[in-house]
């Protein structure tokens, strides 16, 4: 059913993105926690993604690169901090340079995936960025994040329909 609800808090510095699916949390889970799912839906269909390193383990750290229609590669990294499968991820999402270490100049913000139940069946993901500051949100929403992770989002609904 793809994204179904955003709401921007600039109060307490926060992004969430709700979607439904026709699914069990465990089917939901797998899209975050089989790389090559995520590979096929994480970043817009211009800017599809590769995963390098997918660990989803306290302490561990994801990284990817997406790939631009000018070819283009800008990295990111997640570093995990709680994982719960298959209801909860929770990790700080950035941009990274070309070792993947944190770029600094660039923002980062904290994101928590949450999967649960959906009343008469399928789950409702949600995914709640939280932001350093409103200048950091602001930087982030301006580069395209909402369009973006719309955009990715809605390319799940035909991973789930094989």
């Amino acid at each position: 059913m793809t994204v179904t609800h955003v709401a921007k808090d600039t109060e307490r510095l926060t992004m969430t993105m709700t979607a439904e699916y026709d699914v069990a949390a465990e089917r939901a889970w797998q899209l975050w926690d089989d790389p090559r799912q995520l590979e096929r839906w994480w970043g817009p269909p211009t800017y599809p993604a590769t995963f390098v390193d997918h660990d989803l383990r306290p302490g561990a750290r994801v990284t990817y690169f997406m790939t631009g229609p000018s070819g283009d590669q800008p990295r990111g990294f997640w570093d995990v901090q709680e994982v719960e499968p298959p209801r909860r991820l929770v990790v700080q999402d950035g941009f990274a340079d070309e070792t993947w270490a944190p770029l600094d100049a660039m923002p980062s913000n904290r994101m928590v995936l949450e999967i649960a139940d959906r009343e008469g069946g399928g789950v409702v993901m949600t995914v709640t960025s939280t932001f350093a500051s409103l200048e950091t949100m602001e930087q982030l929403v301006a580069m395209g994040m909402e369009e973006g992770m719309t955009l990715a989002m809605g390319q799940i609904d035909a991973i789930l329909a094989e």
